[in-house]
């Protein structure tokens, strides 16, 4: 899913330099690539948040059952292997954050001059 993360330097590389200007429309390659981007984040995004809620809720569930029999080692077991998968998915949250910043100040530094996002 982090494909385009992945190879944005390569993408942008492909970027003519100012002698070759003319031959490649950087412009919409930017744009493209822009879009992309947007596209991927906000899927991954959309993913990890998806199996933030559905871990809550089965934390939740193991959290009753955990109440109603308090000496059932399975289910404590269920329930703290819950919670780190939980928090797993939450830093995943801060990792995107981190590899979406990073991917959009290579995106600004080489497309400033073609593309401005926004327009």
């Amino acid at each position: 899913m982090r494909d385009v993360d992945d190879k944005i330097i390569y993408a942008l590389n492909a970027l003519p330099t100012e002698s070759f200007k003319g031959q490649v429309n950087s412009e919409s390659t930017c744009r493209d690539l822009y879009a992309k981007l947007q596209e991927s984040h906000l899927a991954r995004q959309e993913s990890i948040r998806s199996c933030i809620t559905i871990s809550a809720s089965n934390l939740k569930k193991l959290r009753e059952k955990r109440e109603t029999q308090p000496d059932d080692v399975d289910t404590d077991n269920q329930f703290r292997a819950e919670q780190r998968k939980l928090r797993v998915l939450q830093a995943e949250l801060n990792v995107e954050d981190i590899i979406k910043d990073r991917s959009y100040k290579t995106f600004n530094e080489r497309c400033r001059s073609y593309f401005h996002a926004g327009q």
